[in-house]
């Protein structure tokens, strides 16, 4: 991520904010999102995540968080545990099946 000299000044959740704005305008068609909304707020969370999916409809996003309600819109969802694949399909199917993730869902009162 390039960061201006001045950005020493912005908060962590700002300078992902700024980058999240980047990637905005350049319409890109493959999005990587590392943990891209961990130091924002749940409410910026779930706007920034909006906006990702109005905006990037038509391209391909593959998202890492620990925020279970970041992917619950997702099409598809890898569970890892320790560092495998545990389960591997829609967050309704996960969910109907019961497993890791279903497990994540009911401990969180998601």
């Amino acid at each position: 991520m390039f960061i201006f000299p001045q950005s020493r000044s912005l908060s962590a959740g700002q300078r992902q904010q700024f980058s999240l704005s980047r990637t905005l305008i350049r319409k890109s068609k493959i999005l990587v999102l590392d943990e891209a909304t961990a130091d924002v707020d749940r409410e910026t969370d779930k706007l920034i995540h909006d906006v990702i999916h109005q905006e990037f409809a038509g391209s391909t996003i593959l998202t890492i968080a620990h925020r279970l309600e970041t992917v619950m819109r997702s099409d598809r969802i890898i569970v890892m545990d320790n560092g495998c694949i545990a389960e591997f399909d829609t967050p309704a199917i996960l969910l109907a099946k019961g497993g890791h993730f279903a497990d994540m869902v009911a401990s969180n009162n998601f």
